[in-house]
């Protein structure tokens, strides 16, 4: 049975959620599963804004029928070729065979590749700055490359400052009934799915992001829409979110605080993380945050190294190198882009190995990253020349903090 929401007085969300999926991407754990969203609008001509994952297809089809109330289907905006937003484009097309598909030259490429058996020849081509006029309403399409698929692309509906924002903006979690962000215990109630989802999804592509915002930057914008999570309709909550993206874009931190990543085989490096955690308490720093890396999935990691002014990395030795997950979550950090932090290092080796140089080499870029203190040796247990050293450290880190 359909189940549509009005946004505007001709608007209308025909998307859905899928409570089953445990993991976005086959690789980001999903706690309260995913929403897909699609925007149908009503106007002399009608416009349907993407499709949806095809986990909800069958939904998708009756929700846009429904919001069409028995009128065809004049356009198709591609705002994004990637499966969970295009994966209904064929059912589109064979519901709707008069459709008109707009999207940029490499959405046209992309459509091709998934969907190698159409001509699709009802594809309009749009460039930048080009304009839909579909009767009351005008979409103006703006290209946004690498945020985060080369084909991205926006629109702004001119009459009323509307952003279809693609993936921007987006969030993991589902919609549960409340569609707008003020509806919702706002920030705490998405900002942390929100900064998940940028960061292990758009993270390496900040410039790309930038680049974007300045496309925007004398616009009007009085609702984003996006293809994920809630949509943003009061000024308080845009000004909220495009505050974000921009100091998550450019790398910078939302805490002056010490974010403490560790890996612990028998419970000894654990230990000097406690007595750290204590003592640089103790030299009043608040909002310090500690991490088990093997009890948590590197997506909730990575995203709060953003967070982050002080990143501290605590790893035994593992068969003469660095412990698999530590490398594995410093590896996937830069490969994202990570920079602008300051780093420290705790190591716990039994016998000789390469985890302190391994940490140490990850961070040598003095461009991006700041290391920070003399690291400190665990020789197999905390012993105190060990907490000497924690102590000599947690002074170093808190006095970096007063100097940002």
């Amino acid at each position: 049975m359909q189940n549509t929401v009005q946004v505007k007085h001709d608007i209308y969300w025909v998307g859905g959620n899928d409570r089953r999926v445990n993991r976005f991407e086959n690789l980001f754990p999903l706690t309260h599963g995913m929403s897909y969203n699609s925007y149908v609008i009503l106007d002399e001509k009608t416009v349907l804004t993407d499709t949806v994952d095809r986990s909800i297809s069958v939904l998708f089809m009756e929700n846009v029928e429904a919001a069409l109330d028995g009128r065809k289907l004049d356009y198709l905006v591609i705002h994004q070729m990637e499966p969970d937003h295009c994966a209904n484009i064929e059912a589109i097309v064979q519901a709707y065979p008069d459709v008109q598909l707009v999207g940029n030259r490499n959405t046209y490429k992309f459509l091709t590749q998934f969907y190698p058996a159409y001509a699709f020849d009802n594809f309009i081509t749009v460039k930048e700055g080009e304009e839909l006029n579909i009767g009351k309403r005008t979409l103006r399409f703006y290209m946004t490359p690498n945020v985060h698929w080369p084909e991205v692309m926006m629109s702004y509906e001119v009459s009323e400052g509307l952003l279809f924002s693609a993936d921007a903006f987006g969030s993991f979690a589902t919609i549960d009934g409340n569609l707008f962000s003020d509806e919702i215990y706002f920030p705490e109630g998405i900002i942390d799915e929100s900064r998940r989802y940028y960061v292990n999804i758009v993270g390496k592509f900040g410039s790309h992001v930038l680049k974007a915002f300045k496309k925007f930057s004398d616009l009007n914008i009085t609702t984003i829409l996006p293809l994920h999570g809630p949509i943003y309709r009061t000024p308080e909550h845009i000004g909220i979110i495009l505050g974000a993206y921009q100091n998550w874009a450019s790398y910078d931190f939302d805490k002056k605080s010490a974010l403490i990543l560790y890996a612990s085989m028998y419970g000894n490096t654990e230990n000097a993380v406690d007595i750290l955690a204590s003592q640089l308490a103790q030299n009043g720093v608040k909002e310090i945050k500690v991490y088990d890396i093997s009890d948590t999935d590197p997506s909730y990691l990575i995203a709060e190294m953003w967070q982050y002014s002080n990143i501290v990395f605590a790893s035994p030795h593992y068969n003469g190198d660095l412990f698999y997950k530590m490398d594995a979550l410093m590896r996937e950090a830069l490969r994202l882009n990570l920079k602008n932090k300051k780093v420290s290092f705790i190591s716990n080796a039994t016998w000789g190995g390469m985890a302190l140089k391994t940490m140490q080499q990850h961070f040598e870029d003095e461009k991006r990253f700041t290391q920070v203190g003399t690291p400190v040796a665990i020789p197999s247990a905390v012993n105190e020349e060990t907490v000497a050293g924690l102590a000599t450290l947690a002074k170093d880190i808190s006095e970096s903090l007063v100097d940002d």
